[in-house]
């Protein structure tokens, strides 16, 4: 059977004007079973069709902030860098994989990303815009492949179905966070801290997001490792589908 070819948005060095990428976002889909495949950003809108419809599977990276215009916001002082070539071609492959209805995983920005998209809000910085005694350190200094925080599973959730379990423990990198949650997002686990940590649309193939990073250790870690083969399973599926015709 022809294993499913997942395109992998690229991380962007702007310093540099380079695309890179973390080894583990490619061998957690390599040993879920997929073949994974760099893409470059582009801005040519037919390009991004292509890519919808010739891959199964779309893995939405971590990295820059979103841009907070794109929610209907200013650009405050606690706002990370920004990448506009990434806002301009994940926004327009996101929407013709959803109408497509192929998987997309997110992973901290990713999160971010499908939050903003869809019409909601984000925290530019949870600990500027999020006060409080029982407030969470998100972004942890320990080697990244270490949980270092608990997240509560909704029981009745796709996420739960995929987890088997009420609560995991997670590592953490990142500063900002969903602020008000879009209407045709579930949350499918919260932290200690009542911040939202992972999402899902329900009545699509799959389109799931996390805010910690389990590239870092789905090779120690199950429940990493369940999310990576639940989103090459869902990408076998679109094997199924025949293809358009179409350059890429």
């Amino acid at each position: 059977m022809s294993k499913p070819m997942i395109a992998v948005l690229p991380l962007y060095d702007k310093a540099k004007e380079s695309y890179w990428m973390l080894p583990g976002y490619m061998k957690g889909i390599e040993e879920a079973g997929g073949i994974p495949v760099i893409m470059s950003l582009t801005a040519d809108e037919e390009d991004i069709l292509a890519i919808a419809e010739n891959f199964d599977g779309f893995l939405f990276t971590g990295g820059q902030d979103v841009n907070p215009n794109l929610y209907g916001e200013k650009n405050e002082n606690y706002c990370d860098e920004i990448c506009e070539k990434r806002d301009f071609m994940e926004g327009i492959l996101f929407h013709h994989v959803l109408r497509l209805n192929k998987p997309a995983f997110g992973i901290c920005r990713g999160l971010q990303l499908f939050n903003v998209l869809l019409g909601g809000t984000l925290y530019q910085d949870i600990a500027a815009q999020r006060p409080g005694e029982n407030q969470l350190e998100h972004k942890q200094t320990v080697s990244y492949d270490q949980a270092v925080h608990h997240v509560y599973i909704q029981k009745d959730s796709t996420f739960y179905n995929i987890m088997k379990k009420e609560v995991i423990m997670v590592n953490s990198l990142h500063h900002q966070g969903i602020k008000h949650l879009a209407d045709v997002l579930v949350p499918g686990a919260k932290s200690e801290d009542d911040l939202i940590e992972a999402v899902y649309m329900p009545g699509k193939n799959f389109v799931l997001a996390v805010q910690w990073h389990p590239e870092f250790n789905y090779h120690i870690d199950e429940n990493s490792a369940k999310l990576f083969l639940e989103f090459v399973k869902s990408s076998e599926l679109s094997l199924k589908i025949t293809k358009p015709v179409s350059k890429i």
